[in-house]
């Protein structure tokens, strides 16, 4: 990692690079407010260590500077004179924190590995958007929030290898859609993806559509049949709703997995299958494990790496991208307005992006003009006030503001992005990079 520390005492700069690099970090250092925005205008930096009172240049004007040639660089401000004031002042310009002098280095660190991992995780994101549009693949993600960034992450490093991949998530999360996405970014991706809902197979014929039978195996049985093992040979079987199997099929189910062989039913001969398992489930597995409704050899077999996709209400920053993305995929030429898009931005979405998409369809079928607004939505969103207590942490909660701020000044300055930077203290630069980041878009009202 690249870090420019910037701060007119030297034996800070000396204590700060000498720490930072036995840590295996790359350090610049700068002396003056000056000197930091010609080191960084030189050479790349993923990380600077702003000194906040400096003789030449006061610490947010630096950061103003910095933020205007590179909006995505990070920076965490250093003072001595800490005050609520100048802490909200400097996040407020961009600043991803803020720590008071004495420097407590392990803290410094943890801060630091935080940030690291958040850039290690944006790579990954654009890696697999990268390969999404290189190869033309029929997966597409919405991940403006930090935590389905953090899923497409686990999702591309998880990919390659052959290991069994456990997905968990409420109803209507996308589950299948990161089963797939894992398929196509793994060495199988020309091989067959064959995806089998649990839930919709009834009891009797699980173990027949598991692994095939033979002709007159039963009454019905009239030829041969492969089942999903078959089927996904070399490929990736994706087993959705796999809490709901029958505890007789889930031990015939270990068996095949751990022997890698498997036997049609009414047939003698055992099978090699190669087989890569992706399993999905919205329920508690190791739970109904403890419960004895499901097999904890079982449970530990597919749970090798476990991915967990949040609900919609924990990631309100994909909304307005996932609403853009659902009329595209219509041909709607349906915009909403700020009022319906913030009100659709606060319901809690029980039913995840499946109700999103459904309550677009809805309105956007029933609306009397492409312009949709707080009237046009369905009375259960447009009535919504939230519930009594909000759930989530500080982060969130200050997100929730923040976006709330920008849109009020983009409105009381009807869109205007340089009027709305103004009213609100920053660069237009810095409110273009905070609009993205907080899923504002305009083209949407």
């Amino acid at each position: 990692m690249r870090i420019l520390i910037v701060d007119d005492e030297a034996v800070q700069r000396e204590l700060l690079g000498g720490f930072l690099k036995k840590q295996g970090c790359s350090v610049i250092e700068a002396a003056s407010g000056q000197e930091a925005i010609e080191r960084f205008l030189q050479q790349p930096v993923d990380l600077v260590l702003l000194d906040h009172k400096m003789p030449d240049l006061m610490g947010d004007e630096v950061l103003t500077r910095i933020k205007e040639i590179n909006p995505l660089t990070r920076v965490i401000m250093i003072t001595a004179f800490g005050a609520v004031e100048t802490a909200v002042r400097v996040m407020q310009l961009g600043a991803d924190d803020f720590m008071e002098k004495p420097i407590d280095l392990e803290t410094l660190l943890t801060k630091i590995r935080s940030i690291e991992d958040a850039l290690f995780i944006n790579e990954d994101v654009a890696q697999v958007e990268e390969s999404i549009d290189a190869n033309n693949l029929p997966v597409r993600m919405i991940a403006t929030s930090t935590a389905m960034q953090q899923v497409l992450s686990l999702a591309l490093r998880a990919a390659p290898s052959p290991w069994t991949v456990l997905i968990h998530g409420e109803t209507g999360t996308g589950k299948d859609l990161i089963a797939r996405l894992i398929h196509q970014l793994s060495p199988r991706n020309d091989k067959p993806f064959i995806p089998l809902n649990c839930a919709a197979v009834p009891e009797g014929l699980f173990e027949s559509e598991l692994f095939g039978h033979e002709k007159g195996a039963f009454t019905g049985a009239a030829n041969r049949r492969r089942g999903v093992f078959e089927q996904a040979n070399q490929g990736t079987l994706f087993l959705d709703e796999v809490g709901e199997l029958p505890l007789a099929v889930q031990a015939k189910l270990l068996r095949a997995l751990q022997e890698k062989t498997i036997t049609r039913v009414g047939g003698e001969q055992q099978l090699p299958v190669d087989v890569r398992i992706v399993a999905a489930t919205n329920r508690d597995l190791k739970a109904m494990s403890a419960e004895g409704n499901f097999r904890e050899d079982l449970y530990f077999r597919l749970n090798v790496i476990t991915i967990d996709i949040p609900p919609l209400r924990q990631r309100k920053e994909d909304i307005p991208a996932l609403i853009e993305f659902l009329l595209a995929k219509y041909q709607s030429d349906a915009r909403f307005d700020d009022q319906a898009l913030h009100q659709l931005t606060k319901y809690h979405f029980p039913g995840n992006i499946r109700e999103l998409e459904h309550i677009l369809q809805r309105t956007v079928t029933l609306s009397r003009s492409p312009q949709i607004g707080l009237r046009d939505l369905p009375p259960e969103i447009r009535d919504y006030h939230g519930p009594e207590s909000e759930n989530g942490d500080l982060n969130q909660k200050l997100a929730e503001i923040e976006r709330q701020m920008l849109m009020d000044a983009l409105e009381k300055n009807d869109g205007v992005q340089t009027r709305a930077a103004q009213s609100l203290g920053i660069s237009e630069r810095v409110l273009r990079y905070k609009m993205e980041k907080l899923g504002i878009n305009r083209n949407l009202t």
